[in-house]
């Protein structure tokens, strides 16, 4: 069995400090065998803000999977936007843009999906997509492949497909065939998952997780939150884990079971 901490959307900038110590703590006991961040380390790609990033990654266990999100690009300095979009990025969190961690269980890859040619919304192109297929497709299907990006490929009922990340469909058609299982994200701070149904791709249905704010003051109506996803093939646990301000910890708000079928991942009642 894997255990996985996937945190997203932690905007350095402008979090709730009271949050940051329990959640240290917490993903510590949980000892995973990998930390996912799924974007948005920071509120405005600052200099102090990624260093305060930099400063609570290192508080948390290795390996670790992150990615960018679009508030780690510049929004203000415009030439910085479109010329140096994630000099701070790479100077601070990492230089690798398509990270990657393997065993015998899983495959874990992540994608940057942000853009500066948009303030908001993502993109995923061909050359991406290749790169991924080159990790998941020599894989077999006893080995759970999972991606990881900011900007999510399904969505929780009610939201815009403009939310989606750009090219979703043309790269899960490309990944289906390799067989890929679990879809990571963040961006609404909203907690959700799904299935990809919504592809219509014959005999394949993978999981999307997303995770809302870990540490952000901005919640969207629901509490600070991340998710405690255990693999262990053909069966995924992802457990959401949400602040309480009465016991001022996290804790185990839902738990959904996932198993892998003929016809792709099902949720178990």
């Amino acid at each position: 069995m894997r255990t996985i901490v996937h945190l997203s959307d932690l905007h350095f900038g402008r979090v709730n400090p009271l949050l940051i110590d329990p959640l240290i703590r917490i993903v510590r006991e949980v000892e995973p065998d990998l930390v996912a961040i799924s974007g948005d380390l920071t509120q405005r790609a600052r200099s102090y803000q990624f260093q305060q990033a930099r400063s609570f990654l290192d508080a948390l266990p290795k390996p670790q999977i992150v990615v960018p999100g679009n508030h780690d690009i510049p929004l203000h300095n415009v030439f910085a936007r479109f010329f140096e979009p994630l000099t701070k990025y790479r100077r601070y969190i990492t230089d690798d843009l398509q990270p990657a961690y393997v065993d015998e269980e899983v495959v874990i890859v992540g994608v940057n999906t942000a853009r500066s040619l948009v303030f908001k919304g993502g993109r995923i192109n061909q050359s991406q997509v290749s790169r991924l297929r080159e990790k998941f497709c020599s894989f077999g299907s006893r080995v759970v492949k999972v991606v990881v990006t900011h900007h999510p490929f399904d969505l929780p009922e009610g939201h815009d497909e403009s939310d989606l990340v750009g090219r979703a469909r043309m790269a899960m058609t490309g990944l289906a065939e390799c067989g890929a299982d679990l879809f990571l994200a963040g961006h609404l701070h909203i907690s959700h998952t799904g299935h990809t149904k919504r592809y219509k791709i014959h005999g394949h249905s993978a999981l999307v997780v997303q995770a809302g704010t870990a540490t952000s003051t901005r919640e969207r109506g629901e509490a600070n939150s991340f998710n405690l996803l255990r693999i262990a093939y053909p069966a995924i646990t992802v457990e959401r884990m949400a602040w309480s301000p009465l016991t001022t910890s996290f804790a185990t708000s839902t738990v959904e079971k996932f198993k892998q079928t003929v016809e792709g991942w099902i949720r178990l009642e």
